[in-house]
């Protein structure tokens, strides 16, 4: 099974979660392939996929929203799920956090099979507005490897039974 992990990131803490997810995903035996939303140019060569977008004041990242958009037609002949990234606490590993309002216009659109929200990474050294004064409070790493790994074979264990289906 050949599985897409595309991403929007802005500032490295999201793509390095899609890493995370294809590493989980490869060790269960999966081909992944990771890499930005804008680059991707189809989804055609692909089983399944995963789209994983930062967010920034409740907004999904642009690139994670119009890969899904440029691809919605074909995204709802696949299994996809979306990722967000974000909060700045332990909050995504205490309990399930709802999908932002874009995220669930899009599951909806594309008939995503599921989303998950994981903690988000912001360095202490972050330039620009808002996030230079977020740093100064906020600064730190919540992606949690457990929580990726649990979610991984989740998604791992549902595409192992539609390819027995298949």
């Amino acid at each position: 099974m050949r599985v897409l992990i595309a991403y929007g990131s802005k500032r490295g803490g999201t793509a390095g979660l899609a890493e995370m997810i294809g590493d989980e995903l490869a060790s269960a035996g999966m081909e992944t392939v990771v890499q930005p939303a804008q680059q991707v140019r189809g989804v055609d060569d692909f089983d399944a996929v995963v789209i994983a977008g930062a967010l920034y004041a409740f907004r999904w990242h642009r690139a994670a929203r119009g890969f899904a958009r440029r691809h919605a037609k074909a995204l709802r002949e696949l299994p996809v799920w979306l990722v967000s990234s974000g909060p700045l606490d332990d909050s995504a590993v205490t309990g399930d956090i709802p999908p932002v309002k874009q995220v669930a216009t899009l599951m909806s659109k594309i008939g995503a099979r599921g989303q998950v929200t994981f903690g988000g990474r912001l360095d202490a050294n972050a330039k620009g507005f808002p996030a230079s004064a977020m740093a100064k409070k906020k600064a730190g790493d919540w992606r949690d490897p457990a929580h990726v790994h649990r979610w991984a074979s989740m998604v791992a264990e549902e595409l192992a039974h539609l390819d027995q289906a298949a």
